[in-house]
C-alpha cells in the first residue's frame, strides 16, 4: 500500500511537470517582472525591486497554503472531476493571454469551471480533443460541495496572500493629475501558483490515461493530480498607501473565503446551496474589486509633492534610508539640520556632513521623529531614496 501510495504521488509530480499552465504563468512571472522593472527604469532611471521578485514570490509565498489545503483534501477525500480540473487549466491559460490578472480569483474560475461541467451536463454537450474527452457530469453527487468547499479554502489562501505577500511587488510611478501636476501611484501585481494535490476518482482517470497508477482506500479507487492553481491580484493603489490598501482587500477576500467554506458545508446537506455560493461568491469577489477600484478613482494622492517637505515615494531595499526605517509616505523635513524639499536639495544637505545624516522626519500620522544613520565608504553614494517631486518622463 506506501509503495503503491508513493507511486502515485511520484507520478502525480511528473504530470504536474507536464502541465502547460505551469510553463505559461512562469512565463508571465518572468513578464511581470520585466515590465515592472522596464517602468521604474522609465520614471526614476533605476530598479527598485529585484527583477525576479515576481517569479521567486509566485512559488515562495503559498507554498505553505498549498500544503494545507493539499492535507485536508486528501485526508477529507474532497474528489473532484477530471473535467473540472481541464476546463480550470484552460479558463486559467485564457486569463493570463489577455491579461486578465484579477480573473484569476479561485472563486471565478471555479465557478466558471463549475457552470461550465453544469452547462454540458444540462446540454449533453461533448467534446474531444487528442486523447481527451470532456461531458458533464452530475455535480449535485457529491462533487458540487467538494468544489465549493476547495474554492472556500483556495479564497481563504487568497486573501492571506493580498494582506502578507502582495506588498512586496508595489511599485511607485509618476501619473499627471487632473490640475495637471504629477503624483505617485503604487501598481501591484501578482500571480501566485500554489501546487495542490487534488483528488480524482481512479476510474474517470483510467477512462483516458489507461496508464495511470491508482491507490486504494478502503473499497475505491483514487488517483493523485498535482495541480498548479493560479491566484492573480492587480491593484493600483491612489488615496491610500499599499501598506494600508492591500490588508483591507486581503481581509474582506478571507472573510469571503470564510463563508464560502461555511456554504460548502452547508452543502453537504442540500447541494444547491453549493452552486449558489459559487454564483453568489463571483459576484461578490468581483464587487469587492470594483468597490476598492472606485475608491481610487480621485484627485487625492497619498503621495504628492508637498510645501511641508520631500515625500518619500520609495525605498530602495538595503540602503542606508532602510536602515534608517524610513518608509514611503513619510516627509523628510530636515537633512543635517537644512531644509529639504527636492532630490537635490537633499543630497546638497548630505554634503554638510559627508559621513554622518540627520534626519527629521514627520511620519504617516503628521508626528515629527529623528533618525541618523552613518554613510560608509561602500553605502551608495545616494541614501536610496526616491522622492515624490517633476520629473521629466
Amino acid at each position: 500500500m506506501v509503495s503503491e501510495i508513493l507511486i502515485e504521488i511520484v507520478t502525480a509530480i511528473g504530470r504536474f511537470l507536464l502541465n502547460p499552465l505551469l510553463y505559461i504563468v512562469i512565463i508571465f512571472a518572468i513578464f511581470l517582472g520585466y515590465r515592472r522593472v522596464k517602468q521604474e527604469r522609465k520614471y526614476f532611471n533605476r530598479r527598485i525591486i529585484w527583477g525576479w521578485t515576481e517569479l521567486i514570490g509566485q512559488w515562495k509565498d503559498g507554498w505553505l497554503y498549498a500544503l494545507l489545503i493539499s492535507l485536508i483534501s486528501i485526508v477529507a477525500g474532497l474528489t473532484v472531476p477530471k473535467e473540472f480540473l481541464i476546463i480550470l487549466i484552460v479558463i486559467s491559460i485564457v486569463a493570463l493571454v489577455l491579461y486578465l490578472i484579477n480573473a484569476l480569483s479561485p472563486i471565478v474560475t471555479m465557478g466558471i469551471a463549475t457552470l461550465a461541467i453544469w452547462a454540458m451536463s444540462y446540454y449533453n454537450w461533448t467534446f474531444s480533443w487528442w486523447i481527451f474527452s470532456l461531458k458533464g457530469s452530475d455535480l449535485e453527487d457529491g462533487a458540487i460541495v467538494t468544489i465549493t468547499i476547495l474554492a472556500g479554502l483556495c479564497v481563504i489562501a487568497e486573501g492571506l496572500l493580498i494582506r502578507r505577500a502582495a506588498m512586496k511587488v508595489s511599485t511607485p510611478s509618476i501619473e499627471k493629475t487632473k490640475r495637471g501636476m504629477q503624483a505617485i501611484v503604487y501598481r501591484t501585481k501578482n500571480v501566485w501558483v500554489l501546487p495542490i494535490f487534488f483528488v480524482m476518482p481512479g476510474d474517470a482517470i483510467s477512462a483516458v490515461l489507461p496508464y495511470w497508477p491508482l491507490f486504494t482506500i478502503g473499497d475505491s479507487s483514487f488517483a493523485l493530480v498535482l495541480f498548479p492553481l493560479i491566484i492573480g491580484f492587480a491593484k493600483l493603489s491612489r488615496k491610500e498607501l499599499p501598506v494600508i490598501k492591500l490588508p483591507k482587500i486581503g481581509r474582506s477576500v478571507l472573510l469571503l473565503g470564510e463563508l464560502i467554506l461555511i456554504g460548502g458545508l452547508a452543502a453537504y446537506f442540500k447541494p444547491m446551496i453549493g452552486f449558489i455560493v459559487l454564483g453568489v461568491g463571483a459576484i461578490i469577489r468581483i464587487i469587492i474589486s470594483i468597490y476598492f477600484a472606485q475608491q481610487d478613482k480621485t484627485d487625492h494622492y497619498a503621495v504628492a509633492p508637498s510645501t511641508k517637505g520631500a515625500i518619500i515615494a520609495a525605498v530602495l531595499p538595503d540602503s542606508p534610508a532602510e536602515k534608517m526605517g524610513l518608509l514611503a509616505g513619510e516627509c523628510i523635513r530636515k537633512v543635517n539640520g537644512k531644509s529639504i524639499f527636492t532630490e537635490n536639495e537633499l543630497y546638497e544637505a548630505l554634503q554638510l556632513n559627508a559621513a554622518h545624516c540627520r534626519l527629521e522626519v514627520l511620519d504617516r500620522n503628521n508626528e515629527i521623529r529623528l533618525t541618523q544613520h552613518v554613510i560608509y565608504s561602500n553605502d551608495h553614494y545616494r541614501i536610496g531614496l526616491l522622492l515624490a517631486e517633476p520629473r521629466e518622463i
